[in-house]
């Protein structure tokens, strides 16, 4: 009889072993599923900012696209993206890390600190000749994206 009683008892414990080497296995593959998935949502965050900072300026940009009404000039110590129509002024630029926006009148005498935080950027260039213009946007993880528009208004651009 007793031969029986330790078999019973071998076997239980064999069960709760495999049933211990099932819920490991369970709990790896989930791990790693996690990390898995947080990688992809952290680079979907990232590569939505990115396009969602060049559709910001490509609409703003077509916004104010009239004749003669999108500069590039210097402003502070960076470059801003000016549209200029009925005597106000939008400045795009990027200053401390922030893409920023400022509208006000064309006259104001303000500097680039006092503008709106739109969304983080690490660096923002512009480039306008014959009617195109190109913007090139670095984000905070080194990625470059650049955006070309060619602007509508015809001849009256000016660089």
């Amino acid at each position: 009889m007793k031969r029986q009683g330790t078999k019973h008892h071998m076997d239980g414990l064999l069960m709760l072993l495999l049933f211990g080497v099932f819920a490991v296995c369970v709990l790896i593959v989930l791990l790693t599923g996690a990390k898995a998935y947080r990688g992809l949502t952290e680079r979907d965050r990232a590569a939505y900012d990115r396009r969602t900072c060049v559709q910001y300026i490509a609409t703003k940009v077509r916004q104010g696209d009239v004749e003669g009404g999108v500069t590039v000039e210097p402003f502070g110590d960076t470059a801003a993206l000016c549209m200029r129509q009925y005597g106000f002024v939008t400045r795009v630029y990027c200053y401390d890390g922030w893409l920023m926006e400022m509208y006000t009148f064309e006259d104001a005498e303000l500097t680039p600190q006092d503008g709106e935080k739109v969304m983080p950027l690490s660096g923002l260039s512009f480039d306008l000749e014959d009617g195109l213009l190109t913007v090139e946007l670095q984000s905070g993880e080194g990625v470059t994206d650049t955006l070309r528009l060619a602007l509508r208004s015809g001849e009256g651009a000016a660089g």
